[in-house]
């Protein structure tokens, strides 16, 4: 099997590297970081060079491009720290947004890829532990308009967003999925507020309450759930491809470091011991870069194929971050927990990742539910 970029996109790999080390240097994202998580000129930036709209329909003023060309954008994101919610919004919403049947969705989609709107995803609630369908937001349908009420957690810059993607329950009860509807929520309507505050990584987000607020009906039930999951494996693919890329810098941080520093004379690169301890670090990048490979290669595979390939790929994801993360931090030192140096930001958000679109041991579940009879060892 061929897996050599195309001349296009390694050129979309040149084009994002070149404007994250131009503008968005380790320097300027602790400014960033200082000033609340989210830049408003670093988000219209990625949006000049393209690639906000990178997954949204030509016909709706994007790129149309596919999985393989957002891999390769969220590795170079991965590799600057980015702290803007790209894959959230630009990935993730978009994907909700274009299965959608509301009539305004076709404006959100022009105002994501031109960098003037910010639709997050809103589909978290504090005991749903990454289920889908065990949301406790409600949707009523009264007097031809639709009321929510809940509260949603960690939604991505959401102190930033001009309208939200909310998963509510418009029948049963919590946990049942055939009674989940997506609904779009501007800000501005009546019943809608916000807390927001920072993350562990520097970025923001925050928890939206909703007070009967008004909804627009995006995808009713029946239909949603199918669009939900595939947008969330959409979003778990490319957090493994992100953090590839902060794994591949922070292990050259770490090489440079280990011929930078030197102890009884000579350098530490030069100890076998250590030398056997980033041998195995590279095994596990690796390990984590084929799984990568093989998570965006089967988004369009049927939704059964598709959503064990994608918990198999987040568990090994999340083992090889957390490898990766620990014997880096500890091959620096003490400097590798400090503030002012980059290696203790990148563990920062290999750790947040871990949590994002279900840990490793929520997807460890799900591999194991979905194990035909033969266990996975036999086709």
């Amino acid at each position: 099997m061929d897996f050599d970029f195309s001349d296009d996109q390694e050129m979309l790999r040149d084009t994002v590297r070149k404007w994250v080390e131009k503008s968005y240097d380790f320097e300027r994202r602790r400014g960033i970081v200082k000033s609340g998580g989210f830049s408003r000129e670093s988000w219209q930036g990625l949006a000049d060079l393209g690639v906000l709209g990178l997954a949204v329909p030509e016909a709706h003023g994007g790129m149309g491009f596919g999985p393989v060309d957002a891999m390769v954008v969220m590795e170079e994101l991965g590799r600057g720290l980015v702290l803007e919610p790209f894959a959230a919004v630009s990935l993730v919403a978009t994907s909700l947004l274009g299965a959608g049947h509301a009539p305004s969705a076709s404006l959100w989609l022009q105002g994501i890829a031109q960098g003037k709107e910010i639709v997050a995803p809103a589909l978290e609630e504090r005991h749903s532990r990454y289920r889908l369908g065990q949301i406790e937001t409600r949707a009523e349908h009264a007097s031809g308009t639709w009321r929510l009420t809940g509260t949603k957690t960690v939604v991505p810059a959401g102190g930033h967003a001009g309208a939200f993607i909310v998963s509510a329950c418009t029948s049963g009860a919590a946990g049942d999925r055939g009674g989940v509807a997506l609904f779009l929520v501007s800000r501005g309507e009546s019943g809608v507020s916000l807390k927001p505050y920072p993350t562990q990584d520097g970025a923001c987000a925050a928890d939206l309450v909703l007070d009967g607020a008004s909804g627009i009906e995006l995808l009713p039930a029946g239909e949603a759930m199918p669009a939900l999951e595939h947008a969330v494996d959409i979003g778990t693919a490319a957090v493994c491809a992100e953090a590839v890329g902060a794994m591949e810098k922070l292990v050259a941080l770490t090489v440079e470091y280990m011929n930078t520093r030197k102890q009884f004379g000579v350098a530490i690169a030069s100890f076998q011991a250590l030398r056997h301890r980033i041998a195995d670090v590279k095994m596990q990048l690796e390990l984590a870069r084929s799984m990568s490979y093989y998570a965006a290669l089967k988004l369009n595979e049927p939704a059964p194929a598709r959503r064990r390939a994608l918990s198999q790929a987040k568990v090994q994801l999340g083992q090889s971050m957390r490898f990766v993360g620990q014997q880096c931090i500890q091959l620096h030192g003490g400097i590798g927990v400090t503030d002012e140096y980059a290696a203790s930001h990148y563990f920062k958000r290999l750790t947040v990742i871990e949590m994002s679109y279900g840990d490793t041991m929520f997807h460890l579940g799900e591999v194991s539910a979905r194990m035909q009879d033969t266990a996975g060892v036999f086709a």
